[in-house]
């Protein structure tokens, strides 16, 4: 496989081809930060906070880093003052959902995020996916899925097949980044409990 020079913060870096920006950053000890990715499932640009400026051939684009692929020469700075305002709106819009969030709360005070700028909605669930991606991509057991759509879209467990799968798994539990995944499972097997009482 070939390698690609690029440069990223001013590193020079050499990646391999088919690797994303995110990935050779890693690689490079060059942190972005994340809420959505995880190296075992496949690259899913939800969360949006990996949000980088690539230069290639003197334009420059605010580009996902963890969908966006290496390229021979791109120059990329994950710092700078519109990326940082970005990632700042982006915590503040997530923490308006999940204000407990330790995860939130860290990169909040990092990006300088006012935790109130927008009224709560408190459904704890940010769309990161991870649960629903690692179910399904890892496990292959699709115990857990998204329902509805747009504002409206929440997490949810398969009753039928989280009764037989999950409570002997739960590895989804520590990707949550608002602990919001465990309390679905309980309020699950609680519904569930009472149905069978019926």
């Amino acid at each position: 496989m070939s390698q690609i020079q690029l440069q990223i913060d001013g590193k020079e870096i050499k990646a391999r081809e088919g690797m994303t920006v995110l990935e050779a950053a890693r690689e490079a000890g060059i942190y972005i930060p994340t809420l959505c990715h995880h190296e075992k499932l496949e690259p899913f640009g939800g969360c949006r906070l990996c949000l980088v400026e690539a230069t290639v051939r003197n334009r420059t684009n605010l580009v996902v880093s963890c969908v966006y692929p290496v390229q021979e020469n791109v120059v990329v700075r994950t710092r700078s003052e519109k990326v940082d305002r970005i990632r700042k709106t982006i915590l503040e819009l997530l923490l308006a959902h999940a204000p407990d969030s330790m995860v939130l709360q860290e990169l909040a005070r990092e990006y300088g995020a006012e935790p109130d700028r927008f009224e709560k909605e408190s459904s704890f669930c940010i769309h990161c996916g991870l649960c629903v991606r690692y179910c399904a991509e890892v496990k292959g057991k699709h115990a857990i899925g998204f329902i509805d759509r747009g504002i409206r879209k929440e997490i949810s467990f398969i009753p039928e097949i989280a009764a037989k799968e999950c409570a002997a798994c739960k590895e989804c539990f520590p990707l949550c980044p608002t602990s919001y995944l465990q309390s679905v499972f309980v309020l699950t097997e609680a519904l569930a409990a009472s149905t069978q009482d019926l």
